[in-house]
């Protein structure tokens, strides 16, 4: 719930910023000069990309949870069966005994969102945000039938 909460003050706050400086760009843009509306329209793009930004964030974020429920209702989450450090930290050697086995999952099924989700938790696990976004991409383009990104 924290994460939650933290996401929404973060967008809020961003979305006050984006009001701001579009303000600025709009003010710049009416003083008329060359060099004000090139800044003018500068400061308007910063925020139009922010926008996009996170509107693609919020709407990855929105389609991983309702995959998440839904592999939850079924009863198919993968199990937290990491090893930890003293500290908490998840042992890396656990993490990718865990990933070896998702991956080898999903290489047997890889029209089966389930897998690729788990996978997704597997890559995080194993500290590879980058795979792990792109696994959940697939996931969820499978769940909604669209063709797999690769």
């Amino acid at each position: 719930m924290g994460a939650k909460i933290m996401y929404f003050v973060t967008a809020a706050f961003l979305v006050v910023w984006f009001v701001l400086v579009g303000g600025r760009g709009v003010a710049l843009i009416q003083q008329g000069t060359a060099v004000t509306v090139t800044l003018g329209i500068a400061a308007l793009v910063l925020p139009a990309i922010g926008v996009w930004f996170l509107w693609m964030n919020t709407r990855f974020v929105t389609k991983a949870n309702r995959l998440a429920a839904e592999l939850e209702a079924e009863g198919g989450l993968p199990e937290d069966e990491l090893r930890r450090t003293p500290d908490g930290r998840i042992d890396r050697d656990s993490a990718d005994e865990v990933f070896a086995r998702r991956r080898a999952e999903t290489e047997d099924a890889p029209d089966d969102w389930r897998c690729w989700f788990r996978l997704a938790v597997a890559y995080r696990d194993a500290r590879d945000t980058p795979r792990a976004r792109k696994a959940m991409q697939r996931a969820i383009a499978l769940y909604d039938g669209r063709p797999a990104p690769s």
